[in-house]
Parts: C-alpha cells; sequence; structure tokens
C-alpha cells in the first residue's frame, strides 16, 4: 500500500458500513479520502467509529504511513448534478483522483411485476448510472493527468451472481449490469494499452444497515445466516489495491461461512 500514500481516493457511501470501513482503513494508510454521502453530517462520526470498531475486535492493524486527510463530501451519486460538481471540487482542490471505490447503492424488494416506476428508475439511478458517471469522471480526470496506474473498484454483490427471490429481481438486475459494466471497463483499458486497473469486490450477506433500511429485502431463512463485518470486506479492497502492478483482481467473492445464497 505504500505506494498509493499522499495521494487521492473518492469513496462513495460512506456514512456507515462497508464504506466507512474503507475510507478510515485508507486514511490510515496514508492515503487522502475524499468520502462522500447523502448523510454529510454523519460521515466523519462513521469512520471514527469502524476505526474504533476494528481496535476493540482487534482487527485494526497500525501502519508506519501518516495518516492521510479525510474530506467529508455531500453527494447523492443519484443524480448526475452533484456528481459533477463534487469530481469539479476535487480537481480544482486535490488535482484528481487516483482511486475510485464504487460503494454506494440501494437495495430493493419489489417484483418486477409490481414495482413503481419511481423505485426501479431510483435503483437504476443509483446502483448503475451513478456508479457509471463516478467511473467516467475518475477515468477521464485520470487521462487528463497522465495518471496510468490508477484503480477502480466496485463493490458489488453476490446478487450480482444469482436472483435468489423474486422480490431481488431488480436489484438483483443492478448488480449484474455492475459485473458488465466492470469488464467493459476492463477491455477499455485494454485497448488503450493502459496500466489502469478495475476489480470487483463482491460480498454475500454483511451486516450493516443497509439492510435495516430495507425490512423486507431478505426472507426470514437470509436474516438468520451468519454475515460478514465490514471490515471483511474493506481489507478486499486494501488487497486489490496491495498488489503490485503487474497484477489485476478481476473479482474477490467473500461470503460468510454457512451463507445458503
Amino acid at each position: 500500500m505504500e505506494r498509493w500514500s499522499g495521494r487521492v481516493a473518492l469513496v462513495t457511501g460512506t456514512s456507515a458500513g462497508i464504506g466507512a470501513a474503507v475510507a478510515y482503513q485508507l486514511q490510515d494508510h496514508g492515503v487522502h479520502v475524499v468520502a462522500v454521502a447523502r448523510r454529510v453530517d454523519k460521515i466523519e462520526g462513521a469512520v471514527a467509529k469502524a476505526r474504533q470498531e476494528a481496535k476493540n475486535r482487534g482487527r485494526y492493524h497500525a501502519t508506519n504511513a501518516t495518516p492521510g486527510k479525510l474530506y467529508a463530501k455531500k453527494c447523492d451519486v443519484g443524480k448526475e448534478q452533484d456528481i459533477l460538481a463534487l469530481f469539479k471540487w476535487i480537481k480544482d482542490t486535490l488535482g484528481g483522483v487516483d482511486i475510485l471505490i464504487n460503494n454506494a447503492a440501494i437495495g430493493g424488494n419489489d417484483k418486477i411485476s409490481e414495482v413503481k416506476t419511481a423505485e426501479l428508475r431510483l435503483l437504476l439511478d443509483v446502483n448503475v448510472l451513478g456508479l457509471s458517471i463516478c467511473t467516467r469522471e475518475a477515468v477521464q480526470n485520470m487521462r487528463a493527468r497522465g495518471v496510468d496506474d490508477g484503480h477502480i473498484i466496485h463493490i458489488s454483490s453476490i446478487a450480482g451472481h444469482t436472483v435468489p427471490s423474486s422480490i431481488a429481481a431488480v436489484y438483483c438486475a443492478t448488480k449484474h449490469a455492475v459485473g458488465a459494466l466492470a469488464e467493459g471497463l476492463r477491455k477499455d483499458f485494454v485497448e488503450h494499452k493502459s496500466n489502469m486497473k478495475i476489480s470487483l469486490v463482491t460480498p454475500g450477506k454483511v451486516e450493516t444497515e443497509f439492510r435495516d433500511n430495507r425490512p423486507n429485502f431478505q426472507t426470514e431463512a437470509v436474516k438468520n445466516m451468519p454475515g460478514l463485518e465490514s471490515e471483511d470486506v474493506a481489507d478486499a479492497v486494501l488487497y486489490a489495491l496491495a498488489t503490485p502492478p503487474h497484477v489485476q483482481i478481476h473479482e474477490i467473492i467473500i461470503k460468510p461461512v454457512g451463507e445458503i445464497l
């Protein structure tokens, strides 16, 4: 991770859970982190809480790096104008990004035969369009600055490989799309003879408030399954980032022991 010290990462969805855990780990490895969420007032507290929880569980690994700076910024990735304003701020203030962690997402709990258009649009706007616009802006910024070793990481879901129930169909469709977008970007990099990387981190069930906000998003069987901690997913992100320049992690699938999905 030493080569990332002093560089800039953008992490979306950092007001809780996986995003907060990724943000603190990057910051503590010397990376300057632009941490964004709709609930900007919760970001700094969530990142500090994730760090403290890791220490309490014996999961915190101190580094010799000087901690990076944390910039908490408000952004709704479902709104293109928010994303464009964010990247302008990053360019004007920090020069640009070297790492993009597309973590922000929302769940869905409607059958495709019953889903309301507003709900369908929200899922697509955040999980697919928002991710795609963030990726486009990050890659264009890197190319304009001559950065050829940047790394894009999409936090996907095991839902991108299955459709466990009828109520999960739309959400699963968005996560299947994330996988296709990642592979398309990899081929884009190959065509440009670029050394930039794109990776998918694909977790199974994770114990975060993501599920709490959508109580009907899971069956009783899923509720009773064991789950991952946010720290587990953040560790996978750092593993992908720490690979040497000639190694690219295409996908890490990480699931709790005993998961039935």
